[in-house]
């Protein structure tokens, strides 16, 4: 009777961990974000088991027969299409649910796309904030004025078509010479790490077309104070 939250790879496979694998392996039931995309996964690994959606538009009506089954004494595994569930993905109301009933939570160590993207752009990562995906009207202005201010690493997701919007807010609100990174297609063939002022990068991309799954990283306004308190420190 558990639920183990497992991460699956963001793109290259050969980052799942045998872990994973083995506890893949051992369940009674994987539920999966989109099962078309996991059953992909799973054949790749060899395993056969029976596969259940579990998205954001059905986790409201299936919460109660999900936790009736564990109840029962089945052991099911989370997965989403990829990196690790409940991180800008479906899972939190689940584990919130199991939680309640006193259902063991197991959640594996994996894969994640924004731990490499704020390793990749070389911007401070001691101290940082997770923001996801802003919300795309109804508080969108209000979520990045209070960010204005803050002084850690910013970490946004964003889609392919909105990048550049996105970018252009972020030169609005934050300043055009800010420092940022925008990391597309992470562990995959066409890997894309893209350094530089948010000015230089809006440049950069608006030229290409732009595909795969976007990662922003932002410098914080501590940062910038700092670059600027360094360069004076030079000059004298």
């Amino acid at each position: 009777m558990k639920l183990y939250i497992v991460p699956t790879p963001i793109g290259n496979l050969e980052d799942i961990t045998l872990r994973a694998i083995n506890v893949l392996k051992s369940v009674d039931v994987v539920l999966a974000e989109d099962t078309r995309t996991s059953g992909q996964l799973l054949k790749h690994l060899g395993i056969s088991k029976p596969m259940h959606s579990y998205h954001i538009h059905n986790e409201h009506q299936s919460i109660t027969r999900i936790i009736e089954r564990i109840l029962k004494g089945e052991t099911m595994a989370l997965v989403s299409d990829a990196g690790t569930p409940a991180v800008s993905d479906p899972g939190f109301l689940l584990v919130r649910e199991c939680i309640k009933y006193g259902i063991t939570i197991e959640c594996l160590p994996g894969p994640t796309a924004f731990v490499p993207a704020l390793v990749n752009s070389g911007l401070p990562s001691d101290r940082f904030t997770f923001e996801g995906f802003l919300p795309h009207k109804k508080g969108r202005q209000t979520r990045m004025q209070n960010l204005v201010n803050e002084d850690r690493t910013m970490i946004f997701y964003e889609s392919p078509h909105r990048l550049i919007k996105a970018l252009q807010q972020f030169s609005e609100y934050f300043g055009a010479d800010r420092q940022a990174c925008v990391s597309r297609e992470l562990t995959k063939i066409y890997e894309e790490n893209v350094r530089g002022t948010i000015q230089e990068i809006i440049t950069y991309f608006s030229e290409k077309t732009i595909k795969g799954e976007i990662v922003i990283i932002v410098a914080g306004k501590a940062d910038e104070k700092k670059k600027s308190s360094d360069y004076n420190d030079d000059q004298n």
